[in-house]
């Protein structure tokens, strides 16, 4: 029954993301810096939910729950890898909507192809730190006694109560570490928002205002959807083990599918090119 709810979410979660991709790849008016970030946005998404969601799938249907050791060390670092660059890549997009808001007549210098480029870059590296500093405490220590991790997936609260050592160092760098990025990211996007909003306040029109609005709910949206789990799972002195499993398949599941619909419900330049795209699709068939 679980297997039969989940396959639909992360059937759309693929084919969503993948539609974003193609409409950005595929429609010349969707080259700016803005949808650049969203095909950045819609590879993690895809990325993100298949580092967990085919393996729990399988042994859902009956196969083995047997993971080895190399391939819990990869899915625990490319789960905080990806993730973290989603803290990194909204912050990057918060930015992104400042220059194009508040200094609409300098954004095409502001966020020109190399500067975009140099950003996206950027937030991968970053996570790659990030993750690598998380994985390498988690490994690094003696793991001999139960070998049973109570979680759908190899993350950092499910792996250390299974080592047979201290883990105190370990508990509070995660915590500090998801904690810090969290809330730079989130100050960030905060201070870029409050001058956003002044900004959109000063615009005389009510197009203009509805319009700028409009992109940003969106942004918001998705942000907020992102931020809860985080908080919910990995910011609590003592999380609770259910809670946090509840929390996290939505996190994998329901919050990557979310995103192609916040973006292109609310995006009338992103629905145009989807219909075009499916329009030549249509024509080439026939």
């Amino acid at each position: 029954m679980l297997f039969l709810l989940f396959l639909p979410f992360y059937a759309c979660t693929l084919l969503g993301n993948l539609s974003i991709l193609v409409a950005v790849i595929a429609s010349t008016q969707l080259h700016t810096p803005m949808y650049f970030f969203l095909g950045n946005l819609a590879v993690f998404d895809m990325s993100f939910s298949s580092v967990t969601c085919p393996k729990m799938l399988l042994y859902l249907v009956g196969l083995s729950r047997l993971i080895s050791y190399q391939n819990c060390v990869t899915q625990l670092f490319f789960f905080h890898f990806l993730g973290s660059i989603e803290c990194f890549l909204y912050t990057v997009m918060a930015y992104d909507r400042f220059a194009a808001i508040c200094y609409p007549l300098r954004y095409t210098i502001i966020m020109n192809s190399r500067i975009c480029v140099a950003l996206a870059v950027g937030t991968w590296l970053l996570g790659c730190i990030h993750s690598s500093v998380l994985t390498s405490l988690t490994f690094t220590l003696p793991y001999c006694g139960s070998n049973e991790v109570n979680h759908f997936f190899c993350d950092i609260p499910a792996l250390l109560p299974l080592a047979c050592a201290d883990t105190s160092l370990a508990h509070k760098v995660s915590f500090t570490n998801v904690g810090i990025v969290s809330l730079i990211c989130f100050l960030l996007i905060i201070v870029s928002y409050t001058r956003i909003t002044v900004s959109i306040l000063r615009i005389r029109t009510t197009e203009g205002r509805r319009r700028a609005f409009s992109t940003c709910s969106a942004h918001l949206i998705a942000i907020l959807c992102a931020s809860v789990p985080i908080i919910t799972v990995y910011l609590q002195p003592t999380p609770n083990p259910m809670l946090g499993t509840v929390v996290q398949i939505l996190m994998n599941l329901v919050g990557p599918m979310l995103n192609p619909l916040i973006y292109t419900l609310r995006n009338k330049e992103v629905k145009t090119a989807l219909r075009k795209l499916l329009h030549r699709t249509g024509e080439a068939d026939g």
